[in-house]
């Protein structure tokens, strides 16, 4: 029979601070992604942030929750969203993931969202039946160098023997591409760099409607899900990369106000823009983000940001090699949605959800 154990703030922060969450063959939580849980202003100290799973007093998975909630009309309604689930394959049959699901309902009445999961968890998902597909986003990602070396064999591992080759002629085509990048000067707008939110930032945000405030993003920009570092491999979820670092922009009109300002994570070559707040056309967003990628060599960059994305559409000032369409889906449990208000949209931003911290 499957066990389960609960954790909110106070348990949680016992059991990384004892070095308990260590003692599995794998680990059900990372110290810095349990800090990051613990610090979310979201959470009350209530919260059941982690469920463990056993089976004869081995574990043998695992489910996050990190809470968050909407107000509507004054009146806040908590949620948690699934922010990872795994299970040990040799123990499948034993059925903890359905176990670990439905005491996340339980301790949530119903009130549970999921987004960015993989296929094999959604088939599990739909398999519950008490998911809706909702608010799905349409989104692009723009390529600006070439990165046959790690994507070829990813999608066909067959090909891995050929990884030389492919690191070759990666080398001459991102070689060209840097040439013809010499012609591209530096914005001739003011902006400023920062490595979190400011006062004159957090002032103009609140003219902004929104699911988090500056306070909040910069506790997740404090307390990250990923640390730069080596892999640890008893952990199966994001939690170190080669780089990993935010950016926070200001972009300024000529009487040194903000028109602009926006959030950039960038990891491992790959960039996001978790969070715009503008008043301008976004045209020199654009051009700032070109003159970003160029400097820092990004490969890829994701957006699901739909007035952003039309204004690249129309812009000479974007030299991307090529772009794809992508859509993320929504999953909210029915009993969510039953205390939703009809038309409810919840204009998530990219950085929304757990989205920002991997």
């Amino acid at each position: 029979m499957i066990a389960l154990k609960t954790f909110n703030r106070n348990q949680l922060d016992d059991f990384i601070s004892s070095g308990a969450f260590r003692q599995y063959d794998f680990l059900p939580i990372t110290g810095h992604r349990a800090l990051s849980h613990i610090q979310n202003p979201k959470a009350s100290d209530e919260d059941v942030l982690l469920i463990l799973a056993f089976y004869e007093e081995k574990l043998v998975g695992y489910v996050g929750c990190f809470p968050d909630s909407f107000i509507i009309d004054g009146k806040e309604i908590r949620y948690a969203w699934l922010s990872t689930l795994y299970v040990n394959p040799e123990y499948r049959k034993k059925r903890p993931a359905k176990a670990l699901l439905k005491k996340a309902f339980e301790e949530y009445e119903g009130r549970i969202a999921i987004t960015e999961f993989t296929k094999e968890a959604e088939a599990l998902y739909n398999i519950m039946g008490v998911f809706e597909y909702v608010f799905p986003k349409e989104g692009k990602r723009y390529y600006f160098r070439t990165d046959a070396a790690k994507m070829i064999p990813e999608k066909k591992p067959g090909t891995k023997p050929l990884k030389p080759l492919f690191q070759i002629l990666d080398a001459a085509a991102n070689g060209l591409i840097s040439i013809k990048n010499l012609a591209v000067q530096k914005p001739d707008f003011k902006y400023e760099v920062l490595n979190r939110i400011d006062k004159e930032s957090t002032d103009f945000i609140n003219g902004f409607s929104g699911r988090r405030d500056a306070y909040e993003i910069n506790t997740f920009i404090s307390y990250p899900w990923v640390l730069e570092g080596k892999k640890d491999e008893k952990y199966l979820f994001s939690s170190f990369a080669d780089s990993f670092k935010f950016y926070w922009i200001k972009i300024l009109d000529q009487d040194n106000n903000i028109s602009s300002c926006f959030l950039l994570q960038l990891r491992d070559g790959y960039l996001k823009i978790p969070y715009l707040f503008s008043k301008s056309d976004l045209a020199e967003v654009v051009r700032f983000l070109n003159y970003f990628m160029i400097i820092h060599k990004v490969k890829g960059f994701t957006s699901y940001q739909i007035r952003l994305n039309e204004m690249i559409r129309h812009s000479s000032a974007f030299s991307h090699i090529y772009e794809r369409n992508f859509t993320r889906e929504y999953l909210f449990h029915t009993d969510l949605l039953k205390l939703l208000p009809e038309g409810f949209s919840p204009s998530y931003q990219d950085g929304d959800a757990d989205c920002m911290m991997v």
